[in-house]
């Protein structure tokens, strides 16, 4: 009796191999990256610029600088190190078409939820110690229990809508709105209690 071969499921590779693989200049390194994290990054370039050409770029561009900081870089968490990479990527593009014209994205509703912690007068800029308050707002975030790290992080860093964060989360619409409303309060009154006026 012949056996019927199972197809079976790829499965996506270790993430120290995929990196061996940077390493090794082995060209595979980067369809073991889309493969695993093609839907994460692309969602994270989508949440900005909301186009999917755009966003492809994105990718292909992640890639490249993936390929090109391995060697000499060793990520020590490879989602994050990519994750960093497309988001400055896809930050880049969309300021390019800021300046252009107005594009309608979640990382621009979620940077008008900051905006009265960084809108001020011309001067306030001059004096703006942006390296100062970087390390205030990640003390701050460190601080946050896990639950308001995730919203914190998936709202204003990888720029999620807020349907997301609460399917996420398992949570409704409005509590997330909540939270997010709770946690703008208190890191206002942490960058006062920094000498920043708000």
């Amino acid at each position: 009796m012949e056996l019927q071969s199972k197809q079976t499921a790829k499965i996506p590779m270790d993430d120290e191999k995929i990196v061996e693989l940077y390493w090794a200049r082995n060209e595979k390194a980067i369809e073991e990256t889309d493969f695993k994290y093609r839907k994460y990054l692309f969602s994270i370039a989508y949440n900005v610029l909301h186009d999917r050409l755009d966003c492809e770029e994105c990718l292909n561009d992640t890639y490249l600088g993936a390929w090109n900081a391995m060697p000499p870089s060793r990520p020590n968490v490879l989602k994050a190190f990519l994750t960093i990479i497309t988001r400055r990527i896809a930050i880049k593009r969309y300021h390019s078409y800021l300046r252009q014209n107005a594009i309608p994205s979640e990382m621009t509703l979620s940077l008008s939820e900051l905006e009265d912690f960084v809108a001020g007068d011309e001067d306030v800029g001059a004096d703006f110690d942006a390296e100062r308050l970087g390390h205030i707002i990640s003390d701050f975030v460190r601080s946050l229990s896990e639950r308001r790290q995730f919203i914190f992080m998936s709202r204003y860093y990888i720029a999620d809508s807020i349907d997301t964060i609460a399917s996420d989360l398992n949570l409704s619409r409005s509590m997330i709105n909540k939270e997010l409303a709770a946690i703008r309060n208190v890191l206002k009154e942490k960058l006062e209690s920094e000498g920043y006026s708000i």
